[in-house]
């Protein structure tokens, strides 16, 4: 073959390696191990964009590169199937959602292949595979015959906690459980029905049954996560979504939130992701301390008056109830002048008077159409409404009023908090905005109402026992009084919450339980035997809630547990399959484990992982989770399932506009090329990229393709003959017309050319904006490789001659270059480290084998297909290039034997020379002197002195 026809290449070896099984992997090896993962895909109908592969590519450079070095390389693909668009998609259409998946993973599937991307295709897993969730179920089924034991920090099986309870009951149990927990001895529970132990089990268990806030969507009959909520409204068609109490399976995830911090130290991850984790899981010491509810309409004065007396046995017969705040300064509590508490508090119906009930209703409801997440991130609005409630401070006695508002949320803390606004600046805003006292608390803010930083040094004023002490010194001084009068007690806390565990959906995995009525009446969970599993989606007619409100799988017919016993109709979310499924890849056809102990044992963990930074809070949270879960278990040898994470920058869309005249004939517009705009008024609309080439409009295409324009008698004032368009960097989406298919570059430049310039970009973790303008230079840096084996008249040119010196050193230099590039991940600069090697080896016209066959396995990562191409001629008929081991540059050849020495003159650097490295300084001054230009600048003046530093500089003094 003469010339290089990329799709005859690319094609030919796709072929072989699918043939040839090469990138197939075994479980067994003598070989280093080497995991390295990407974040599996859903199959969206659209298909990939260019956008998609960045990741896929830069995963494929490094495992092609480890496989080079000598490492056994796992490197699988799969897809995450699950998910709300497919339903959203078989309630439009009535095509049940396994079909439309399938359909998307083949041409995911299709895609991903013409990129040459080197998966060991038989792992594929796919989430929806009732032979992959079967596993996901028994994970669940594990998590619900769990407990967490925090004396040993780890979970246990819940039988260790029934034996604990026979002996010794459940007052010195550690462990995370209901809030309604009641306290019982072991006589109490060795007298008690198997049913009733069985419930109080449940009260313990890792995964768990309860009343959740929750973000519903009624328009899609389900509850969405945070991810799935923008602006108030489904991601997924935009309909409304709402706070809604609701009965939800959850995990006990804040059982490992210690552990979740701590993990972040052993991981290679980035400081700005760590960080996100960290703020959400959110750790606070402080002090937990209770609040009474006043009852009765008593002065603030006699309060004070009779709390003195009270306060040392805590009984206050005026309380009905009592508001419980957890805060991290507890030393401004003499500053607190109202409290707040989140509209969905157990307590706001009980404590709302019937003068505020419109006013509390109506905020309520307000409330119920912002999601958590829009909540927490508006800092600015301040909004709440009084319940007609006071509260008591349990330290001087100070009747203080009860607010609701929703930057206070009913799952972080306790879902209430005391308001110190002269201690911060959000309760200063709301003191403010609803005239409401203001305390100065420190001797730094005497005669003043401002809102100021309690934590600067000076001494407390207004504040009771604490007055005189510092910061430090009062905060230990409270916290003691709190436990000593039993109103609080030190606490540490954090902001993560309880995940819900439970979807109103039918696409996602059934959930491995049944129910069944208890002694009263109630209906209690209960877990399918293991021999049960899979239990499989059962068909239904439509995939839209019930007429009585009930979830999809309410539909389906004879959805029962033997003796009518029914099913949990809520399906799992889609971050159940994605918090495991690494696992799978190890042991993918396994029928009896999730995988077997010596599939895990040999990979253990994923070395790399690559993916968004839109999963820092979701998948990689919940994944960590499960990691540990299923290592206390002991199902898993390590704590951390992904070492090393990047997370690759988002390719961004190159839109173009065209520029129509306002006020023009409907039946003939007018559009004028970008340069000569500003002479009209106009209006910018998108133009799909796809037939723009160098920012030049093709405009019968343009006219073809818009229905708005078709027919009609359309102008264009066009520059130099020419439609310019208009350019701006966009998010890529098929609304902004700018989506560039993987497929079209592929067809027409090649997939080693997509490959190289999407590295070639920018660096891997930033965000860069595709042109499809610069991609002609990639391909003809291809063509000029393969100019190096054939020449325009496409004979080969290869000789078996001895290589030259200046040949070696940019071959040695290239290498020690690339090899340092890929395992710093810095892939756009070995881009440009192949392109200056093989321009100089151009102009030194290399024709020796020894050269050019080192260069092919150095670029086969990058550009797979031309490698195996180029490899296969060089005369290697037995061996892939994708087998070959990497080259190893040589001290030598990269060392250079000369060095440009900076010449100064009198201060100023006036020329450059170059010697040897290993040339004496008097032979260095005597070329220097004799030199024209440093003749010229000493302008015949005589020599001071001259000044050798090796290897640095040369000063000249005149």
């Amino acid at each position: 073959m003469g010339e290089y026809s990329h799709r005859e290449i690319e094609k030919k070896w796709q072929d072989y390696w699918q043939q040839q099984g090469t990138f197939r992997v075994s479980n067994e090896s003598e070989l280093p191990k080497y995991y390295v993962l990407d974040m599996f895909p859903y199959p969206s109908g659209a298909g990939l964009h260019v956008g998609h592969p960045l990741g896929y590519i830069a995963s494929d450079i490094y495992s092609r590169y480890k496989r080079l070095k000598g490492f056994n390389v796992l490197h699988p693909m799969g897809f995450d199937s699950f998910g709300l668009p497919a339903e959203q998609y078989a309630i439009q259409t009535g095509q049940h959602p396994a079909v439309t998946t399938e359909q998307n993973i083949t041409r995911y599937i299709e895609q991903l292949k013409n990129l040459g991307l080197s998966y060991d295709w038989s792992r594929e897993v796919r989430t929806s595979d009732p032979n992959y969730y079967k596993w996901t179920q028994w994970i669940f089924t594990e998590l619900f015959n769990s407990w967490y034991n925090h004396d040993s920090d780890k979970a246990e099986s819940i039988e260790t906690l029934t034996e604990k309870f026979s002996k010794q009951g459940n007052k010195a149990i550690n462990a995370p459980h209901d809030e309604d927990t009641p306290a019982f001895t072991a006589e109490e529970w060795n007298s008690w029905t198997e049913e009733q132990q069985y419930k109080m089990t449940l009260k313990y268990r890792l995964t768990y049954v309860a009343d959740a806030t929750v973000n519903w969507c009624p328009g899609l009959g389900s509850v969405l996560s945070n991810d799935e909520v923008k602006d108030g409204v489904s991601e997924r068609g935009g309909f409304p979504v709402i706070q809604k109490l609701m009965r939800q399976w959850m995990m006990r995830i804040t059982a490992y939130a210690q552990r979740l911090l701590d993990g972040l130290d052993s991981v290679e991850w980035t400081d700005s992701l760590k960080e996100q984790q960290r703020n959400w899981i959110g750790r606070s010491v402080g002090a937990l301390v209770k609040f009474d509810i006043w009852e009765g309409d008593v002065k603030s004065e006699d309060v004070k008056s009779e709390m003195g007396a009270l306060l040392t046995s805590h009984i206050l017969p005026f309380t009905k109830s009592s508001i419980e705040v957890f805060t991290t300064r507890v030393d401004t509590i003499y500053g607190v002048t109202f409290m707040v508490l989140a509209p969905e508090h157990e307590l706001v119906d009980i404590i709302t008077t019937a003068e505020q009930r419109g006013d509390i209703d109506a905020y309520i409801s307000m409330t119920q159409k912002k999601s958590e997440r829009d909540r927490m991130s508006d800092v600015k609005t301040v909004s709440g409404a009084f319940t007609g409630a006071y509260a008591i401070n349990p330290f001087d006695g100070t009747k203080i009023p009860v607010y609701i508002a929703d930057y206070v949320l009913a799952g972080y803390g306790t879902g209430a908090v005391m308001a110190v606004p002269s201690g911060d600046q959000r309760d200063w805003n709301f003191a403010k905005h609803f005239d409401l006292p203001i305390i100065p608390i420190l001797d730094s803010q005497k005669g003043t109402e401002t809102q100021a930083d309690s934590t600067k040094e000076g001494k407390y004023i207004n504040s009771g026992i604490i007055n005189g002490l510092t910061f430090h010194e009062a905060n230990k001084v409270l916290i003691n009084f709190l436990e000593e009068k039993g109103i609080g007690k030190g606490k540490i806390n954090y902001r993560l919450r309880d995940a819900v565990f439970s979807r109103q959906r039918y696409w996602g995995e059934p959930v491995p339980v049944y129910y069944k009525n208890d002694s009263s009446g109630q209906p209690v969970p209960y877990l399918l035997d293991l021999n049960e599993l899979p239990l499989n989606l059962p068909e239904v007619d439509k995939y839209l809630p019930t007429e009585n409100g009930e979830p999809p799988l309410g539909r389906a017919q004879d959805w029962a547990h033997g003796s009518g016993n029914g099913h949990e109709l809520s399906t799992m979310p889609g971050w159940a399959g994605s918090s495991w499924y690494w696992y799978r890849y190890m042991d993918p056809q396994n029928q009896n484990e999730f995988a077997s102990k010596e599939a895990i044992g040999y990979w253990r963990d994923v070395d790399l992982y690559i993916g968004g930074t839109e999963h820092a809070t979701g998948h990689l949270l919940y994944s960590r989770f499960w990691n540990k879960f299923m290592k206390d278990r002991g199902y898993v040898p390590e704590e951390e399932p992904f070492k090393k994470l990047i997370n690759q920058g988002m390719i961004q869309g190159r839109s173009n506009f065209v520029y129509r005249v306002k006020g023009d004939d409907y039946n003939k517009p007018v559009f004028v090329s970008a340069g000569l705009r500003s002479e009209y008024e106009v209006s910018a609309l998108h133009v799909d990229v796809n037939i723009v080439e160098n920012d030049v409009l093709d405009v019968e295409k343009f006219k073809a393709t818009r229905l708005d324009i078709a027919g009609s008698e359309a102008t264009f004032i066009l520059e130099d003959g020419k439609y310019i368009c208009g350019v701006e960097v966009e998010k890529m989406s098929k609304s902004k017309f700018n989506v560039v298919n993987p497929d079209d570059i592929v067809a027409k430049y090649g997939a080693d050319t997509l490959r190289l310039y999407e590295m070639f970009l920018g660096p891997l973790d930033q965000a860069k904006p595709w042109n499809t303008n610069g991609i002609d230079g990639t391909y003809k840096f291809l063509r000029k490789v393969w100019r190096l084996f054939y020449n325009d008249l496409g004979q080969w040119v290869v000789k078996d001659v001895p290589a030259k010196p200046e040949e070696l050193r940019i071959l040695h230099k290239t290498i020690k270059k690339i090899e340092e590039d890929i395992e710093n991940f810095s892939f756009n600069t070995a881009v440009s480290a192949f392109m200056i090697c093989v321009n100089e080896l151009s102009s030194l016209k290399c024709q020796s084998k020894d050269i050019l066959k080192e260069l092919v396995v150095l670029l086969s990562p990058y550009a797979p297909h031309i490698s195996e191409e180029l490899w296969s001629a060089l005369g290697n008929e037995e061996g892939m290039v994708s087998k070959a081991p990497f080259p190893k540059w040589e001290l030598q050849y990269v060392t250079d034997s000369v060095f440009e020495y900076p010449i100064q003159i009198n201060g100023k650097v006036r020329v450059t020379l170059a010697f040897p490295v290993d040339k004496p300084a008097s032979e260095i001054e005597a070329e220097v002197l004799a030199n024209e230009t440093v003749q010229k600048w000493m302008e015949g003046k005589a020599l001071k002195k001259m000044v050798v530093v090796p290897q640095r500089i040369v000063n000249v003094v005149i």
